[in-house]
């Protein structure tokens, strides 16, 4: 029975690995087509170099997992901050005052996520013996 468990477990490994490089070549073709757009536009906004540091962040979040397998869930956290602030910036004069108080309120809410997440990670490390 271990056998069929040591199998199941390298199949999906492999296909967690084939998802990873998936990921990892659909987000460079995604940068080169947002650079491409920026050299035809002749043109950088802070939009665009949002957008392209949301790619930075999703490749760096592949690499942090491919070289420790474990992913951090503070990576998701940073990028939904920047993908909002991103949102904001892109629809600053068609957003009511409720709506920007209803972003800048999710922002925040991410942002004390992330500082318990790193209180916990400081105050209660993990112990390496346990990968449970």
């Amino acid at each position: 029975m271990s056998k069929i468990k040591s199998s199941g477990y390298k199949a999906l490994v492999i296909v967690e690995d084939i998802g990873l490089f998936v990921i990892a070549i659909a987000t460079v073709i995604a940068m080169g087509f947002e650079i491409v757009s920026m050299f035809n536009a002749m043109k950088v906004t802070l939009s665009d170099l949002l957008l392209l540091f949301i790619y930075l962040e999703v490749l760096a979040m592949v690499g942090i997992y491919l070289k420790s397998g474990k992913l951090p869930v503070r990576m998701p956290l940073y990028i939904a901050i920047v993908a909002v602030a991103r949102y904001m910036i892109l629809d600053m004069k068609s957003l009511d005052t409720l709506r920007v108080l209803g972003l800048a309120g999710a922002i925040l809410i991410l942002a004390v996520s992330i500082f318990a997440i790193r209180y916990g990670h400081t105050k209660f490390p993990y112990d390496d013996k346990d990968d449970s």
